[in-house]
């Protein structure tokens, strides 16, 4: 073993481990089912047994129903919203997004009634895949941006 730098397409890489081949198939077909899932968030793209984890407050949402219902809650229910794709990485079984997700607060969110007020907030998703399926993502919501957008008015 020996310790390795490697830069590619701009970023630095660190590893301990020999180099080993790339398998393009593999990242293209990770590629491949991440972009589909951006769209709609399809459940079918996720592992029945996947667990995504909410960074800021470490939140595990665990299953597929599961996360599928906190999406539909989040992107349909306290929100009107989608994800703007800002970019996006892939390697073999994994890739990040930076996304914008831009819409309307428009149902209770916190404890903060819906306000109508529009939001664009910062997201940042680490996914990891297993078997062509989403198997674990690690969720960064800019949360004290999103509650700076809905919080109510302050008086005096």
């Amino acid at each position: 073993m020996y310790n390795r730098l490697a830069v590619f397409a701009g970023l630095v890489v660190l590893g301990t481990t020999a180099p080993r081949e790339l398998n393009a198939q593999s990242i293209d077909r990770t590629r491949q089912v991440l972009e589909a899932y951006w769209k709609n968030h399809d459940p079918n793209y996720v592992a029945t047994d996947a667990v995504f984890i909410m960074m800021p407050t470490g939140e595990e949402i665990r299953g597929r129903a599961a996360i599928a219902k906190h999406l539909e809650e989040f992107y349909t229910g306290a929100l009107t919203a989608h994800a703007e794709v800002v970019s996006s990485l892939f390697g073999e079984n994994k890739g990040l997004l930076e996304a914008t997700v831009v819409g309307t607060h428009t149902g209770t969110f916190a404890g903060i009634p819906a306000t109508g007020r529009a939001v664009r907030v910062p997201l940042s998703v680490a996914y990891e895949m297993e078997n062509g399926l989403i198997k674990k993502a690690r969720i960064y919501l800019m949360l004290n941006v999103l509650l700076d957008q809905i919080k109510p008015a302050a008086t005096n």
